[in-house]
């Protein structure tokens, strides 16, 4: 039927005129006109043969009235009529720039057709627009947002109102993850910051002479009293990581969680260790196995990042460099190229004369504190032509360390405002009911469903005719 009826696309169709109904805004435009144009959308209504073709390039029609419908923005298409009538375009400045961008591609106008009034204009706040889009990209550029984190979060909690003794278990959870929750955890954080502290102190302590003991066979042995104090921070350790894998609403998320695997990696060595000492001995020989268990002992130290988890800004650090593995990557692509470039010229200007520079790897060292401006001094160039190259090493550092400080600081005052949002939440969150945040969710899905529902009686149907056999506005 389409076929039949489109057979006045003729050698007259200079004479005929189209309605076009765009967003209720209807609008005759003459053949001609539309035939200057022929790559833009109503152009190519003309070659339509075919009732594919025409909804490929319209919403709805009817060819009776030789009316095309559009669902677009009939404010704009204003500015798209004045281009037919007069070969020119001009901005509409109540759009943003890529919104003016989208329309004027939907139509198929070329940005070029701008007049010579609005390009510069236009052209200009496309700039700033890519630069503004740029410094937020560079913020939050794979980010996670807050809200999936909330959504998240009072999704683990909804699994509460499943489990035995839910209410309780949550309370708890909520104690012991987040410091601000409530009096109790607040107590629980100062307690857990304080057993921190003191493992830290312990191992300090220990590691002084004065404070070491000698068996007869030259084994050195714990002080009683530090001895003590470790048995119970590592119980304090065991006792946080078992009640939070107890307490967790996803025991699969929790082995997950990097705050959980460092409490899990600040008890490990204590339980390595004593295992070696009850199998083979504290007196063993095996010095591989001996070494082994010194290193697990130093591992200790990591208990440090045990703070993270009661610190804001360790955490928004974490995310930080977690997040800025771009701009790191490139601090250490230009740090390795200019240590390579710098130390081959100050061995080619020092090998002669027996300071330090005999082998380029050797170099490397000297080249690697000189561009991170740290200095030591250890080994100098002597010679004109090193202290040359010493000093562009040295402006070539400063400028290379200070390229991605900016962005660096930029995410992490992003991460920090992040976290404290999402403790905020997650206060908000435990003091609701998993029952309200149901019945929340399901109201909102009942409200979408009866908008969707609103939105389907209100569209026309096919051909751009209502019910009624009138066209749709």
């Amino acid at each position: 039927m389409v076929n039949k009826t489109l057979n006045y696309w003729g050698p007259s169709f200079e004479e005929d005129v189209i309605n076009i109904n765009v967003g209720g805004l209807r609008r005759r435009l003459s053949s001609s006109a539309l035939s200057k144009f022929p790559d833009t959308r109503l152009g190519r209504l003309l070659s339509c043969d075919s009732e594919e073709s025409i909804l490929q390039l319209c919403d709805d029609y009817d060819v009776s009235a030789r009316e095309f419908y559009f669902d677009r923005n009939p404010g704009f298409f204003l500015y798209v009529l004045h281009f037919y009538q007069t070969g020119k375009l001009h901005v509409m400045e109540e759009l943003c720039v890529f919104s003016f961008c989208q329309e004027i591609e939907y139509w198929g106008i070329n940005e070029f057709f701008l007049d010579s009034c609005c390009s510069y204009r236009y052209h200009e706040r496309k700039l700033e627009s890519r630069h503004h889009n740029w410094d937020e990209e560079s913020e939050v550029s794979s980010v996670d947002t807050s809200p999936d984190e909330i959504s998240d979060i009072n999704h683990d909690l909804l699994r509460y109102s499943t489990l035995r003794c839910g209410n309780v278990r949550k309370r708890l959870w909520l104690t012991m993850e987040n410091p601000g929750y409530s009096i109790p955890s607040k107590l629980f954080s100062f307690v857990s910051i304080s057993v921190v502290l003191v493992s830290i102190a312990t191992m300090c302590i220990h590691s002084m002479p004065e404070y070491q003991e000698v068996d007869e066979n030259g084994n050195v042995l714990d002080e009683p009293i530090l001895h003590k104090l470790e048995y119970f921070c590592i119980s304090w350790f065991t006792f946080e990581v078992s009640s939070r894998l107890l307490l967790s609403p996803n025991p699969r998320k929790f082995f997950t969680h990097p705050l959980n695997l460092i409490d899990i990696v600040s008890v490990l060595p204590f339980y390595f260790t004593l295992l070696v000492d009850v199998t083979v001995g504290s007196d063993s020989e095996l010095g591989n196995l001996g070494k082994v268990v010194q290193v697990f002992r130093l591992m200790r130290i990591f208990r440090v990042l045990k703070l993270a988890r009661h610190s804001t800004g360790l955490r928004s650090l974490g995310a930080t460099l977690k997040h800025s593995y771009r701009e790191v990557g490139i601090l250490l692509l230009y740090l390795a190229v200019g240590v390579s470039v710098f130390s081959g010229v100050a061995y080619t200007a020092e090998k002669e004369e027996d300071v330090g520079f005999d082998t380029i790897p050797a170099c490397w060292w000297w080249g690697t504190v000189s561009m991170t401006t740290v200095g030591y001094g250890d080994v100098v160039p002597v010679t004109v032509a090193g202290k040359l190259a010493a000093s562009g090493c040295i402006l070539g550092g400063i400028l290379v360390v200070a390229l991605p400080i900016t962005i660096i600081f930029n995410k992490f005052s992003h991460f920090y405002r992040k976290q404290k949002a999402l403790e905020a939440a997650v206060r908000n969150s435990g003091k609701k009911e998993p029952e309200e945040v149901g019945s929340i969710s399901s109201h909102d899905r009942d409200s979408e469903a009866l908008s969707e529902t609103s939105l389907d009686r209100g569209s026309p149907d096919r051909r751009g005719l209502t019910p009624g056999g009138h066209p749709s506005p």
